[in-house]
Order: C-alpha cells, then structure tokens, then sequence
C-alpha cells in the first residue's frame, strides 16, 4: 500500500493536527477509520484556544494527500486532520484553516504563491530542566558531543561550523536518517548541512503554496524529532537555545506567480517586478505586528539582537544577510526570483506564520506600497543617528511588545484570519509572556544578590 487515497486498511492510524500555539498533538484510532470522513473526535475544551467546556466536542476530517506509512511502524500510517465544530462546519480556530483561507485568497487576486523554507535547529545529547518546583528556583543545562569540552576528537568551534564534514561533524548521520525517513512522507529535503553554531543543522523543505508548506513543516519537526531519539539525540527547535553561539531561524521564501503556475511574476528586466518590490513593502510596512506570529515566543528575541545573524532592523536589501528582507541571488534564472524573510524562527505555529506572511505582501500588492531603497551596507555597523536619519525601525525587542503590534496592526489580516483564532492566539501568547516575566531568572542572581 503506498499513500493518498488508501489502498487497503492499515492496522492503525496515528492522527496529527496543529494546536493554535503550533503543538503537534496526536489520536491513534483503528485503521479503518480512514475510510470515514470524520477519522476521529476530541475533546476541544483540553486544547487551550480550541472550544468552551460547554461546547467542547470537536471532529477531525482527514487530509488524504497526507496518509502515509510510517517508516520506523510497519502497518502504521500517519495523516494530518482539518478540525471541525459537531456541526461539521470548520473551526474557526483552526490553524489550518488560516492557512487555507490565505491560499485562496491569493488565487482570488489571481496570484499562485510559492513558499519555501529553510529550518534551523539543534541536536543535543541531553537537555537538563530544573523547573519542578518553581519557589525553590530555575535552570536548565545541555550536553553535546560536539562541545569542545565533551569531544575527544576534532570538534567544530563555536561560531565557526558552517559546512564542517566528517569527523568534525558529528551529527552527519543523524542528516542522512532524517533524509531517508522525510522522503517516505512524500518529502525530498532540496539540501542539507551542518550549520554556523556547534551542534546546529540546517535543512530546506521542498517548495509550494503556503498549506504544503506548513505540513511539510510539521511534518519535519515531527519526523527530526523520531530520528532523533532514535539516534540518542534531542532535537531542539528553541531559536536561541545557547548563549553566544548562532540562534535558529526559519528563513521563509517567497514569491508570486501567475495562476497557471507558469510565470514568476517577481521577476523583471532589470531584477525584481513591481509586484515585488510592493510585496517586499507590504512586509515592512506590517514587519512589527508580523513579528508575534512569526517570532512567537519569549525566546525568539534573545535570538533577534545583532552579531549573529538575525535581523533586527526593518530593511532590506540585495544579497544582505543583516537585512530583515533578502534577495537571493538567481544566477540569472528567472523562476528563482525571489524574497527571503529572515526574522522568524522555527517555533512558529506554520499555518498561522505563512498565511501571515502572504498577507502583509499581497497587502502591499493590493495598495502598490513602495519600499524604500535598499541597504547593501552592514545594518548593525549604523549608529542610532544614522538609522533615525535613514528611517529605519527597529522589531520589537519582546513577545509583549510585538503582541501590542498585532492588536494594533492586524487589519491586513482580517481578510483571512477568523477573529477568533487571532484573539484566542492573542491570549495564549500573552499567558507565555506573563508566565516567563513572573519567574526570576538565574542569572538575575549572579548580577544582583551581592546589592
């Protein structure tokens, strides 16, 4: 049996659906229930933002193109689910459904979008937590046989492992068996590498519109996950997880065609389209509230701070790696023209992330916005003067703060975002940041407890 439309009933059926904080959560039911519409029902008051203790029952609707044999259960398949009210009406809530609603959206407008991404993360041999009782304090540690000081060998050095090998690279199979199990989903992994930090990789996913995207993203999370505990590892998609080495980012790509698929219509004679340059504008117009969504936790901003290749400043420019905005280069091939966006991260809720990003572009679009003029210098080399004088802004330095952003700046959204899933993501993410701010942190106590 291989995948889509089922050929025969498998033994089990593992169900995945997205919450609204971007948690993969699971059901395992009978294989038979695939040939149902709604594969299985849950309790929607015990997922945070989903549905009142009063009207709790919700559905789950299979994503056929999604059912697919899992590589390391013989006789188990996976499938990815659309949520469903008892009505059989979709949830509102849905995170999907985001996602699906911005599609169409694009293609109403008569623009197909192309989406791709490049993920960042980290593999430890042990992550260490010390939470379980939070009035006697707070820490946390993590060991990697790529640390210096756990190696007894050759080991990269901090800041400078992009592209190591073997036997530097000590993390090389744990690549090859991530590659292997992605591509029995349905997912070819377009290139892969050790990256800049210690114990750091990098992957890219297999361009398409913003849906695809999102639950090849889930997907490879989930999947990383496996593999790695199988290998002994822990995969670690925090963005900033270490102090003083490169954080993790989420580089999202993207581009507008026509509907047939057939032209890039970011590409122009002299570079890039006017219908690029106004997405590029719509972006940093909506960058600040953008970020709650794409930079959605309290540790995306230990990553966004300069010198270590996150964006901090509203700007952008042609091949710029300090910029917020990154035109890549094409080597003269017009269908790979093209915006990169460097700011988020890999804990993103994907559906809720990409349909935003599409939106804040096609919003420029839509309003013929015009960016300003490209900056090809170094961003985190200019004084506080010369950024005032240029008109560049900043993101927002915390969750708070872009949380504030998105209550004010959310009308490009609206289009496609239900009320109900914005004002229920709103409330979560709030709950985090309030959780974190209430907390003493432990190095709090080496600045201060000698005052």
């Amino acid at each position: 049996m291989g995948s889509g439309s089922p050929q025969a009933v498998p033994e089990t059926l593992l169900i995945h659906y997205t919450d609204l904080a971007g948690f993969l959560r699971q059901i395992e039911v009978p294989g038979k229930n695939i040939e149902d519409r709604f594969v299985a029902a849950f309790d929607g008051s015990s997922v945070f933002g989903f549905a009142a203790i009063e009207k709790s029952d919700m559905l789950l609707e299979a994503v056929k193109e999604t059912f697919k044999e899992v590589p390391w259960a013989p006789g188990v398949y996976r499938v990815i689910t659309k949520v469903y009210k008892p009505d059989m009406t979709r949830a509102p809530v849905d995170p999907r459904l985001q996602a699906e609603r911005a599609l169409e959206y694009s293609l109403e407008l008569g623009f197909k979008p192309l989406m791709g991404a490049e993920l960042e993360f980290f593999l430890f041999d042990e992550v260490s937590l010390d939470v379980g009782n939070l009035l006697s304090g707070v820490g946390y540690s993590v060991f990697s046989r790529e640390q210096p000081w756990m190696s007894d060998g050759p080991a990269p050095m901090v800041k400078l492992a992009y592209h190591m090998a073997e036997p530097v690279d000590k993390i090389a199979r744990f690549r090859l068996e991530l590659r292997k199990a992605l591509k029995a989903f349905g997912y070819e992994v377009p290139a892969s590498h050790h990256e800049v930090a210690v114990a750091q990789m990098e992957a890219s996913l297999t361009p398409g519109d913003p849906v695809f995207l999102a639950d090849e993203f889930v997907t490879f999370k989930w999947v990383a996950r496996v593999v790695a505990e199988q290998l002994g590892l822990k995969a670690n998609f925090m963005p900033k997880p270490i102090y003083g080495d490169n954080g993790s980012g989420l580089h999202i790509h993207a581009s507008l065609w026509d509907k047939e698929g057939k032209e890039n219509l970011f590409a122009g004679e002299e570079g890039l389209s006017e219908v690029a340059r106004h997405f590029i504008a719509g972006i940093l117009e909506h960058a600040r509230s953008l970020s709650a969504l794409v930079s959605p936790t309290t540790n995306s901003y230990r990553r966004l701070v300069p010198g270590y290749e996150a964006p901090v400043y509203v700007a952008w420019g042609h091949f710029n790696r300090s910029a917020l905005i990154r035109i890549p280069a094409t080597k003269g091939n017009p269908k790979a023209a093209r915006i990169e966006l460097r700011s988020p991260d890999p804990t993103v809720n994907p559906y809720l992330a990409f349909a935003a990003v599409l939106m804040a572009g096609l919003d420029g679009v839509k309003k013929k916005l015009e960016p300003p003029e490209p900056y090809e210098g170094n961003l985190y080399k200019l004084t506080p003067d010369q950024l005032k004088e240029l008109g560049i802004k900043t993101l927002p330095r915390s969750l708070d703060e872009a949380l504030d952003e998105l209550e004010s700046d959310n009308e490009y959204l609206k289009p496609v975002f239900t009320k109900e899933a914005l004002e229920a993501y709103i409330e979560i993410k709030r709950a985090e940041a309030e959780k974190v701010r209430l907390i003493p942190h432990p190095y709090e106590f080496y600045l201060y407890q000698a005052l």
